[in-house]
């Protein structure tokens, strides 16, 4: 949606749709909203055990609710899980109610990103690559229709990236303020 008064960032594990959104929040003084914190706070448990209690069909539930009610503020920069996209209706959502940026990443780059990583219940196990590379093959096309603006990844770090999509959401984004 073009224009909008808000933000919302989505893409793969370890894009940076947090670290990047953070940034970009305080850069264009709005409100910034996590979608996996707000589950956390709701549920009061991280989403791992949200995860291990209810299975991923419980987690997207709760997912599609939560980003129901975090799009609905004006004047905010969302960054969403990486699958909040999978779901249909989250998708109409985030583009009827703000500006859609795409943050991309490699394989090689969320490896390296998630190397410590042991929180995030679809990559638990072996062959991280295998996860990653089958997330992508049915995310990627979702983010490609839903994006209003994509920033590629130039393995860079947050502040580079961060920077760039200034550069380009500048350009792009006829922002409007919040009412």
């Amino acid at each position: 949606m073009n224009p909008s008064c808000n933000l919302f960032i989505v893409g793969p594990t370890g894009a940076g749709k947090t670290s990047i959104g953070r940034r970009l929040a305080e850069h264009y003084q709005l409100a910034f909203v996590d979608l996996d914190y707000e589950i956390e706070l709701h549920c009061g448990v991280p989403v791992g055990t949200v995860f291990e209690l209810e299975g991923e069909a419980g987690f997207r539930r709760r997912e599609s609710d939560m980003l129901d009610l975090c799009t609905q503020p004006q004047g905010i920069v969302l960054a969403t899980g990486a699958g909040a996209v999978l779901d249909p209706v989250n998708r109409q959502r985030l583009a009827a109610r703000g500006y859609v940026l795409w943050l991309q990443a490699g394989i090689e780059q969320q490896l390296e990103r998630l190397a410590r990583d042991t929180k995030r219940p679809l990559l638990a196990g072996e062959d991280r690559r295998a996860k990653l590379a089958a997330m992508r093959e049915a995310r990627e096309p979702l983010y490609r229709e839903l994006a209003d603006l994509v920033l590629p990844d130039e393995h860079e770090s947050v502040h580079a990236a961060t920077q760039r999509a200034i550069a380009l959401i500048d350009t792009h984004w006829n922002r409007t303020r919040a009412a």
